[in-house]
């Protein structure tokens, strides 16, 4: 079974809905996490990784709008919000700090200009747990990512071009 990330709020390669964007810095939206789907990970998975990465941000590095680490093997979706404050995060899940300077969800907030692409992905890791905290960065939980990874599953969303 090949491993897939969807979500009822868009499609891949579709625009973002207003209710993921950003709410300041010139945008009008909901800053509401969506809700979030997977299945067919690989077998030996001990827990997952979701991230939302805009490779697009004009600052050399992209940006970081969601980082949430140490969810159970056992869960397979996230509900619209949960990174939002919204409740919905598996109890052991940690959100840590994104490039909005805090953990937890932060929406798409491009400067004018074409539209950038935000990439949901999440990673089926071969470890229970990653020693995070809030104050833990983006870079940090990559390098777990990156060094226990047993596969990964991307959806991507686009949002600009005002």
């Amino acid at each position: 079974m090949t491993f897939v990330l969807t979500s009822p709020a868009f499609t891949e390669g579709q625009i973002m809905p207003q209710a993921q964007v950003y709410n300041g810095m010139g945008q009008s939206g909901g800053n509401l996490s969506p809700a979030l789907f997977w299945k067919g990970a690989p077998e030996g998975t001990k827990s997952f990784v979701v991230t939302v990465y805009d490779p697009d941000a004009p600052t050399g590095s992209g940006w970081w709008h969601w980082v949430v680490a140490n969810i159970p093997a056992d869960v397979t979706s996230l509900p619209e919000g949960a990174g939002s404050g919204k409740g919905g995060l598996p109890p052991a899940a940690a959100q840590v700090r994104t490039d909005f300077g805090v953990p937890g969800y932060g929406g798409a907030a491009p400067p004018p200009g074409k539209p950038h692409r935000y990439i949901f992905r999440v990673d089926a890791l071969d470890i229970p747990v990653i020693d995070v905290s809030e104050q833990t960065s983006a870079a940090a939980v990559g390098f777990y990512v990156h060094h226990h990874t047993l596969g990964h599953a991307t959806l991507t969303a686009l949002y600009g071009g005002e």
